[in-house]
């Protein structure tokens, strides 16, 4: 397997809208295997094909105390949301950067797995959050969206200083 370079806010390729994957088939099994090992080497608990710069419709997550519990949705859609919670997200794709943002408290998610079947996932708390922040991706929205337009080019102007400093 392989780890991928996990794009930086605000690179524009994080706004790219990602596209749905016609057949479910080796190819996409590999990725997936290399984007959950790219999450996990990260230590997070969610990651999106747009975030390692592959304009395809796939996340995984895992938000499980021990990260024991991989999920994988191909062409997630959220077909039913229910409540609001506000919760402090933070993303791989804009380090050291935690934001409040207001979500769906439960959604339910249709998506199709690994084997190319589809499948209704219902979740709520941290697991409806991390949904929705990694569809967000895939639909080229990153959570500093959320912020108002000043906020945001702080953050911008924080992580683009932070990786000149690393260079």
């Amino acid at each position: 397997m392989a780890i991928l370079p996990i794009l930086t806010y605000p690179d524009p390729r994080l706004k790219k809208i990602a596209t749905p994957i016609v057949v479910v088939n080796d190819e996409i099994r590999t990725f997936a295997k290399n984007i959950a090992e790219t999450m996990y080497a990260s230590k997070g608990i969610g990651l999106a094909a747009t975030q390692v710069n592959v304009h395809q419709q796939l996340i995984v997550i895992d938000v499980s105390p021990n990260q024991e519990q991989l999920q994988t949705f191909i062409n997630p859609q959220i077909i039913a949301r229910k409540g609001e919670i506000e919760f402090e997200e933070g993303c791989l794709s804009v380090p050291e950067t935690l934001v409040k943002v207001v979500r769906s408290a439960e959604i339910t998610v249709e998506a199709l797995n690994l084997e190319g079947k589809k499948i209704l996932r219902s979740a709520e708390g941290l697991e409806a959050v991390c949904l929705q922040h990694e569809i967000d991706h895939l639909k080229g929205i990153v959570f500093v969206d959320y912020l108002s337009r000043l906020k945001r080019e702080r953050v911008g102007k924080k992580l683009l200083k932070m990786q000149k400093s690393s260079l």
